[in-house]
């Protein structure tokens, strides 16, 4: 391996070298072939992660769960009502004691802050499963689905149409890191943060990415190579669904959309999918549509970050 991973904490993409993303996704091809070929590999025999989840999911937990399986070691579920920290015991004693039995932390949670100070504390490697602020795995799990389909990332222009959410923030962050051009496509007031807009930019000068920010999606889906998009009313959204509908209206992945694009466009969808709001049946289940490839990806992705850094 060209960098040693062990012990490393998975909380942003920022945080990330390129030939770091460039390892995961190369450990990620060579998992995925074992597991094809139905090879055992067992590198993490005998280890132990602990799954923490304040915000509940399909595809996080089956995929971190059957991977660790599939790795040779334990997944241990914990919810909210599993944990003290419901009860006032801070996130530092809670990663200090966690850090005794397992081998590795992942977490899904509300607040980005919570994983940062769980990774402080913590002397075994933390997995942002997903925060408010962030969704690293996903965006690694998409970059590998790309690459796959295309050979390359460098000089492919991805269009993010919808919120300025976790996900256009890490879309941000892996796009500039790979040298791929961003664009993000949002209604005025649901921009992404522009501290991860600064920041992205400041990756993006480093590999000739471009990070742009537009609010009409024709124009933004002009000789797009990947077209991406994610629920409108994100989880804990869901008194603004209403508010969210009208502001986003415009902002639907239809096969008129399309039209704007390459010929050859790629869309691509984090799921869950509001089928009919965001994104249509025609596209989602199109011939333009590589949504399940990458829900796929997320398993081999994710066991190669665990594979890597505990």
């Amino acid at each position: 391996m060209a960098v040693d991973m062990k012990g490393y904490d998975v909380i942003s993409i920022h945080d990330l070298s390129r030939e770091e993303v460039e390892q995961i996704l190369d450990t990620t091809h060579i998992l995925k072939m074992k597991q094809k070929l139905a090879e055992i590999y067992h590198p993490l025999k005998g280890k132990t992660l602990g799954m923490i989840f304040q915000k509940s999911s399909t595809r996080t937990r089956v995929s971190f769960e059957v991977g660790m399986y599939q790795l040779g070691g334990y997944a241990l579920f914990l919810s909210a009502n599993d944990l003290q920290l419901n009860r006032g015991e801070t996130i530092a004693d809670t990663a200090r004691n966690l850090s005794r039995y397992l081998d590795g932390i992942m977490i899904r949670t509300y607040s980005h802050q919570d994983v940062v100070d769980l990774a402080e504390y913590s002397s075994i490697p933390v997995i942002n499963g997903l925060t408010d602020l962030l969704h690293p795995c996903q965006v690694l799990s998409d970059l590998f689905s790309i690459r796959e389909k295309k050979q390359q990332l460098d000089g492919l222009k991805l269009t993010y149409i919808g919120d300025g959410n976790n996900m256009a923030h890490s879309l941000m962050f892996g796009g500039a890191k790979m040298g791929m051009h961003v664009v993000i496509c949002s209604p005025s007031g649901f921009e992404p943060d522009p501290e991860i807009t600064r920041l992205s930019r400041l990756d993006a000068t480093k590999t000739g990415a471009t990070i742009t920010i537009n609010d009409d999606p024709i124009d933004a889906v002009k000789n797009a190579d990947v077209i991406y998009t994610d629920v409108w009313a994100s989880m804990g959204q869901e008194e603004e669904h209403e508010e969210r509908l009208k502001s986003f209206s415009d902002y639907q992945v239809n096969s008129s959309l399309l039209e704007n694009a390459r010929e050859d466009v790629m869309v691509m969808h984090c799921l869950p999918a509001h089928r009919g709001e965001e994104i249509t049946d025609e596209v989602i289940d199109g011939p333009h549509s590589i949504v399940f490839d990458q829900a796929e990806n997320r398993l081999h992705v994710q066991k190669a970050i665990m594979a890597l850094v505990m």
